[in-house]
């Protein structure tokens, strides 16, 4: 069951009611997306486990755990510690500055021995129930005046500087965009967003010299990969080879030459939806993203169902944040936009990214579990 019935959301939901109105279905999805996933990692590595299938699917596991916990804790709490999550997620962004290790190029990853944390991701999901939490305070007339966006803008803005200064473009776009849709979704009025597009045109001039000089070579590759096609442009070149290759029906599983002769790069991680369309074609890359738009529409229909500001909220911030995974990173390696450092959710290797969207998911389920709890402004709630 996707979630509670009626009923049972009239009174206080006891540990078996939010066991019972887990989405299953969902889970059931999101599994099968990330067998995908392991198949495509065994591949990477020439048939074999190690050292990329093996650790995913053990990652998996383990996020299976705290994804559960996340959709069975009241979401009331959720709303009450909102704040709290962001501000630890802050300081790991910025410890990332001062302890955090570099690796391919940019300072992103903090290593706890066990996994090597990347704050940032966590930062998308804690972005939204900030943001969640501060909208569901305001009134309708509230939303529509300048002086309540200062705060939340605030939110957005930080953590967007400080992870573009790590560098990190990709995932810097994608806390500006989820906290923009977050804004549109709590009803900013359109001319607010219209400012707000004027003054960051007028403002790209001098955003463009704080770029760094491999940024701008990125851009400048976007526009003709061919002028480099051994260098700047090699990434974008290989990945469009491999995607013609494949045909419509791709050229068999572990018989991809362009990603099985390191031709490739990147095969297991930015890649890795390059590797999947040269090995079962159009047909194949095709029937992922059926999978990720049967996943996305689910998670939308999650959300929109809660009777609740903030859970509504937090669905649909969770939603966007994985539509915008999934459509970042196909677009780049199709070289429809520029190359950044954005994975393709459940399938490309990663310790972080996995448990962070799986967070996400406890999350979104765990509004559909609550969809019926009303909560007041003050944090106090009462059933439907």
């Amino acid at each position: 069951m996707s979630t509670l019935s009626s009923e049972i959301g009239s009174r206080e939901l006891t540990l078996a009611d939010r066991i019972w109105g887990i989405n299953w279905a969902l889970i059931v999805l999101v599994t099968i997306v990330a067998g995908i996933g392991f198949a495509m990692l065994y591949s990477a590595a020439d048939g074999s486990w190690q050292p990329w299938a093996g650790k995913q699917m053990a990652r998996f596991g383990i996020a299976l755990v705290p994804m559960i916990a996340a959709a069975l804790i009241d979401i009331r709490h959720w709303y009450r510690i909102a704040y709290w999550v962001y501000g630890v997620s802050l300081i790991l962004v910025v410890a990332v500055d001062l302890r955090g290790f570099v690796g391919m190029g940019a300072q992103r990853w903090i290593d706890l021995g066990f996994l090597q944390l990347q704050p940032s991701e966590v930062m998308k999901i804690a972005l939204v129930l900030a943001l969640a939490r501060y909208f569901h305070t305001l009134s309708d007339d509230d939303v529509g005046r300048i002086r309540y966006l200062l705060l939340p803008v605030t939110l957005v803005l930080v953590p967007v500087g400080l992870v573009l200064k790590q560098p990190d473009l990709g995932t810097a776009m994608m806390l500006l965009i989820a906290g923009a849709v977050v804004f549109f979704l709590a009803g900013v009025r359109l001319w607010i967003f219209a400012g707000a597009m004027a003054a960051a045109l007028g403002m790209a001039p001098i955003a463009w010299s704080f770029l760094r000089d491999y940024q701008k070579t990125r851009l400048y590759t976007f526009l003709n990969p061919e002028a480099d096609p051994l260098g700047a442009g090699y990434h974008i070149m290989q990945s469009k080879i491999a995607f013609g290759s494949g045909g419509l029906f791709g050229k068999g599983f572990l018989a991809g030459t362009q990603s099985h002769l390191s031709f490739l790069p990147e095969k297991q991680t930015d890649f890795i939806f390059t590797m999947l369309a040269e090995e079962f074609g159009l047909v194949g890359g095709l029937a992922l993203l059926s999978l990720y738009t049967l996943v996305i529409v689910y998670a939308f229909a999650i959300a929109l169902r809660s009777r609740n500001h903030f859970g509504r909220l937090l669905g649909l911030g969770i939603a966007t944040n994985f539509f915008l995974y999934v459509s970042i990173n196909t677009a780049m390696v199709m070289g429809l936009i520029p190359v950044v450092g954005v994975p393709l959710p459940l399938i490309s290797y990663g310790g972080t990214a996995m448990l962070t969207v799986m967070f996400g998911f406890g999350l979104l389920m765990n509004v559909g579990t609550h969809r019926d709890v009303r909560i007041s402004r003050l944090g106090e709630s009462r059933g439907s």
